[in-house]
C-alpha cells in the first residue's frame, strides 16, 4: 500500500461517496473531511453508507469557506488522521468529493512506487505566475484579510485599501519564501509529517490564517522548507478560466480527459454519468504508462476561452453580453452607411438599388421610424419598425440587422438628425464603410419654408451633432473604414466618390456608372450659408461656398476604386 487519499467533501455526497469507494476498493485509504455546513442527517447517511470500509475514517468537522483558512485547518486534520491510522501510505493526496480518477489506480501507484522521494506539487514564487486573479499577489502575504471576500466583500475591499493608504505591512516568518500553486497537492510522506510536525508550525499557521487564499500557499510554501525534491505540477488536472474560476467536464469531454493522460480530474460535474460510469468501471483497465500531459489539451482550453470571450464577431451570449469590449466585432459582416447623399439627391435609393448588389434601406435609426427597405414594417429575425423597441438597445438592434442578413450587404442612411447612440458603435467596427457628405443636412433646411431664426438655431444643432459623429470616425479608437467629403467638394465631382461607394459595394455589372441620380437644387445656397453666418452661425461643415456663386459639378468618371481609412 502506497497512496492514501485526502479528500474535503461539502456537496454532491453520492458522487462522493462513490470516489471514496472507488478509491478504497483499490487498496488507497480514505481519510474524509466532511463540510460542517452538510447538515446531519445526511452526514450519517453518508457515513453508514461507507461504513462496510475499513480503510476509510472521518476527521472532526469543520464550518469550511473559499479562500479561507478553514481549507488548510481541514486538510490539516484528515492529514494528520491518515498519517496516524495508515503508517504504511507513502503518498498522500489531496483531492475533492468531484475529483474523477482518469487512470486504474494501480497504475498511479506504480508510478509512485517507482518515486518515492518526489513530491507533486504546483509551487512557484509571486513574480513567476501569471494566474493570480484580483489584483494581489505578493500583497496576499504582506496584507491582513480577516474579512471574508465572498460574505463581507465591501468590508475586504476596504480593509485592504486602508491597508494600502496607511503603507501596513505585515512580516513574512523568517525561514520561509511565499510560493504559491494548486490546492491539489501529492506529498510523500516524510514531507507532509515535517509540515505538520514543524517546531514553528503554530508562528506559520498564525501567519497563514491571515493570508488570503491560503489553501493555495500553505503547503507551497512549506513544501519548499520541507521537501527532499519536488516534481513542480499536480497530478491533478484542473483548469482554470479567465476570471479564475475552474473549468467543469461535462460528458461531452470524455475523449479530451482521456487524451490528457492525467490521473486525476477536477471538477466532474455531478450529473456526467457518463464519465463516472466510464472511469470508474473495472472493465476498462487500460495500462498506458504515459506521463501525465495536460498540456495536451492546453490548446483546445486556449481556443475555449477564447470563444468564450471573443465569441464569434456579432453573435452574443450570456457570458460575453453586455460586458464591453467583449464582442469583438460590433456586427457580423460589412455594411455601408451614407451620409448627406440622400439630402442631394432625389430618387437615390432606387439609382442605388438598381446599380450595386445589395439593400438599401432609408434611415435605420430616423427618429419617427425604422425606413426598412421598400417601407417593410419588420425585418429578418423579427427586427421592428417601431422607434421604442429600437432605441431598447441600438447597438443590438444593428447588430441582429447584420447577423440576420449575412451574405446580403446592407446599406442605409445615417444623420445628426437620427439616434447617435450608435456614431461611437459604428465607428468602432472594423466592418462599418463609412461615407459622410459633411453638412448636406443643411439641404432640407435650406429648401424649407421655415422662419429664419428656427433654421440657424436647428443648423447649429445639427451641425454640432455631426461634428461629434466625425470626431468618433476620425479617433484612434476608429476601426470604420471611412471616407468624408465636404459638401462643396462633393458636388464638384460627384462621380468620383460614387463610384467608389458603388466599387466597395459591388456593382451589378462592371464598368462605369450609369445615369447619375438627379441632385438637388443648389442655387443660392451660397448665399444662404452667408445668411447663416450674419446670424452669427458659422456652418464650416460644408466646405467654401462663395455667396452669389454657384458651383458646377463635373462628370469626369473614376473606373478604380480609391478608398481611405
Amino acid at each position: 500500500m502506497s497512496l492514501g487519499i485526502v479528500m474535503l467533501v461539502h456537496d454532491a455526497l453520492d458522487r462522493a461517496g462513490q470516489l471514496v469507494r472507488h478509491w478504497a476498493t483499490h487498496d488507497c485509504p480514505v481519510v474524509v473531511h466532511v463540510d460542517a455546513n452538510v447538515t446531519r442527517d445526511d452526514y450519517v447517511d453518508f457515513t453508514t453508507a461507507l461504513s462496510d470500509l475499513d480503510n476509510v475514517r472521518f476527521c472532526k468537522r469543520r464550518h469550511c469557506e473559499w479562500g479561507t483558512w478553514s481549507l488548510v485547518a481541514a486538510s490539516q486534520a484528515a492529514s494528520e488522521a491518515m498519517l496516524e491510522t495508515f503508517p504504511e501510505v507513502k503518498h498522500i493526496m489531496l483531492a475533492s468529493g468531484s475529483c474523477l480518477p482518469l487512470r486504474p489506480i494501480s497504475e498511479m501507484r506504480s508510478y509512485l512506487g517507482k518515486r518515492p522521494q518526489t513530491d507533486f506539487i504546483e509551487s512557484v514564487t509571486t513574480e513567476d505566475v501569471p494566474w493570480t486573479i484580483g489584483g494581489l499577489d505578493i500583497e496576499r502575504f504582506t496584507l491582513r484579510f480577516p474579512f471574508s471576500w465572498k460574505r463581507q466583500r465591501r468590508l475586504f475591499d476596504r480593509y485592504v485599501k486602508i491597508q494600502r493608504s496607511l503603507g501596513i505591512k505585515r512580516t513574512i516568518p523568517d525561514g520561509i519564501v511565499p510560493h504559491l500553486g494548486s490546492q491539489w497537492w501529492c506529498l510523500t510522506r516524510d514531507t507532509l509529517s515535517a509540515i505538520l510536525k514543524d517546531p514553528n508550525r503554530p508562528i506559520y499557521d498564525r501567519y497563514f490564517k491571515r493570508v488570503w487564499i491560503p489553501d493555495e500557499s500553505y503547503y507551497q510554501t512549506l513544501a519548499r522548507r520541507h521537501a527532499t525534491r519536488i516534481e513542480c505540477r499536480s497530478l491533478t488536472l484542473s483548469k482554470f478560466d479567465f476570471q479564475g474560476k475552474p473549468h467543469v467536464f461535462y460528458d461531452d469531454h470524455l475523449q479530451l480527459l482521456r487524451r490528457s493522460d492525467c490521473f486525476v480530474a477536477r471538477k466532474a460535474w455531478r450529473h456526467a454519468n457518463k464519465l463516472y460510469d466510464s472511469f470508474l468501471s473495472d472493465q476498462r483497465v487500460v495500462l498506458t504508462g504515459a506521463e501525465p500531459n495536460p498540456g495536451k489539451i492546453d490548446r483546445i482550453f486556449a481556443k475555449a476561452i477564447e470563444r468564450r470571450t471573443r465569441g464569434r464577431p456579432g453573435l452574443y451570449m450570456a457570458s460575453r453580453f453586455p460586458r464591453e469590449g467583449f464582442e469583438g466585432n460590433v456586427t457580423a459582416a460589412r455594411y455601408t452607411v451614407l451620409e448627406g447623399f440622400s439630402d442631394l439627391f432625389e430618387g437615390f435609393d432606387e439609382w442605388l438599388a438598381d446599380t450595386v448588389s445589395a439593400r438599401v434601406h432609408g434611415h435605420l435609426f430616423a427618429q419617427d421610424r425604422v425606413h426598412f427597405a421598400g417601407g417593410a414594417p419588420d425585418f429578418f429575425g423579427a427586427l421592428s419598425d417601431d422607434v421604442n423597441l429600437r432605441d431598447y438597445n441600438p447597438k443590438a438592434f444593428l447588430t441582429n440587422l447584420i447577423w440576420n442578413t449575412r451574405g446580403e450587404r446592407q446599406c442605409f442612411h445615417y444623420g445628426p438628425r437620427d439616434n447617435q447612440d450608435v456614431s461611437w458603435d459604428m465607428a468602432k467596427d472594423p466592418n462599418a464603410r463609412v461615407y459622410v457628405v459633411s453638412g448636406a443636412w443643411a439641404l432640407p433646411l435650406f429648401h424649407s419654408n421655415r422662419n429664419f431664426s428656427d433654421i440657424r438655431a436647428e443648423a447649429a444643432r445639427l451641425q454640432k451633432i455631426e461634428s461629434e459623429h466625425l470626431t468618433a470616425l476620425r479617433s484612434g479608437y476608429a476601426r470604420a473604414r471611412s471616407q468624408i467629403w465636404s459638401l462643396a467638394d462633393f458636388v464638384l465631382n460627384p462621380t468620383e466618390p460614387l463610384q467608389n461607394v458603388v466599387d466597395d459595394i459591388g456593382p451589378r455589372s462592371i464598368g462605369p456608372l450609369p445615369n447619375l441620380p438627379k441632385m438637388k437644387s443648389l442655387n443660392g445656397f451660397g448665399q444662404f450659408l452667408q445668411d447663416l453666418k450674419n446670424q452669427g452661425m458659422h456652418p464650416y461643415l460644408m466646405g467654401d461656398f462663395p455667396a452669389g456663386h454657384d458651383l458646377v459639378p463635373t462628370t469626369r468618371i473614376l473606373r478604380k476604386p480609391h478608398l481611405v481609412k
